[in-house]
C-alpha cells in the first residue's frame, strides 16, 4: 500500500508538473508553482524528486521509452513486415498523441536536460530508429518494400508521427484512433508497400 501511495504522490507531481512547463515553460515554473498547484510544500516534492532537472526528465524519459516498446513489441511479431510496420505505427502514433503535453515539453525543453538525462534519452531515441530501420530493411529484403534509402525512410517516418504532437487537436475532425491508422497507412506508402490481403499496393505518388 506504501508504495503505491507514493506512486500515486510521485504521478500527481508529474503531471501538475507537464501542466506547467507546457504552459509556461521550463524556465518560467518553479518548483514553488508546482507545490502551490498542489496544495503542498515545496519539500514534499523534494522527497521524490531531487531537482527541477530531475523531474524535467522523469517527464520526457517515459515517453521515448513507450515509444520504443510501441515499435518493439509490433516489429518482433510474426507474420509480413507491412502488417508489422502498420500496427507499430498506429501503436507508436497512440503514444505521441495521448502524451502529446509530454512529447512537446521534451521537444521545447531538451535543452534543459542533463548530460546524462540527455545521453539516455538519445539512446533510446537510437534503439527506436534502429528497430524501425531494421523491420523496414526486413521488408524489402522480402519484397514488401520499395525503400532505396532505410535508413532515411525510418527517420521520416518516425519524424512523421512524432510532429503530430504540433497539430493534432483533441476533440478534433478525427479521435487519436483514426489519425494514427491513417498515419500508418501514410508510412506504408512512403515505405511502397501494402497490407497483406488488400489486394493492391498502396498508392503513391509519380
Amino acid at each position: 500500500m506504501r508504495e503505491e501511495i507514493t506512486a500515486y504522490k510521485r504521478e500527481r507531481i508529474l503531471e501538475e508538473a507537464v501542466k506547467l512547463f507546457y504552459e509556461r515553460g521550463f524556465s518560467g515554473t518553479t518548483l514553488d508553482d508546482i507545490a502551490g498547484a498542489l496544495g503542498v510544500t515545496k519539500p514534499f516534492i523534494y522527497t521524490h524528486f531531487r531537482s527541477k532537472v530531475e523531474l524535467l526528465e522523469a517527464i520526457c524519459r517515459p515517453t521515448i521509452e513507450m515509444s520504443l516498446d510501441a515499435i518493439t513489441d509490433a516489429a518482433t511479431q510474426s507474420g509480413p513486415a507491412s502488417r508489422r510496420l502498420f500496427d507499430g505505427i498506429i501503436n507508436f502514433s497512440q503514444v505521441v498523441l495521448q502524451r502529446q503535453a509530454n512529447i512537446a515539453v521534451y521537444f521545447r525543453e531538451e535543452k534543459h536536460l542533463s548530460e546524462a538525462g540527455l545521453a539516455e534519452i538519445n539512446a533510446l531515441r537510437k534503439r527506436f530508429d534502429r528497430m524501425l530501420s531494421d523491420l523496414l530493411e526486413e521488408g524489402s529484403a522480402a519484397g514488401e518494400f520499395g525503400i532505396v534509402d532505410v535508413r532515411l525512410a525510418a527517420l521520416a517516418i518516425g519524424g512523421m508521427v512524432s510532429w503530430a504532437y504540433t497539430w493534432y487537436q483533441p476533440g478534433g475532425r478525427l479521435p487519436i484512433e483514426a489519425v494514427g491508422e491513417k498515419l500508418a497507412h501514410f508510412a506504408l506508402q512512403l515505405a511502397g508497400g501494402q497490407l497483406p490481403g488488400s489486394g493492391s499496393p498502396v498508392p503513391t505518388r509519380p
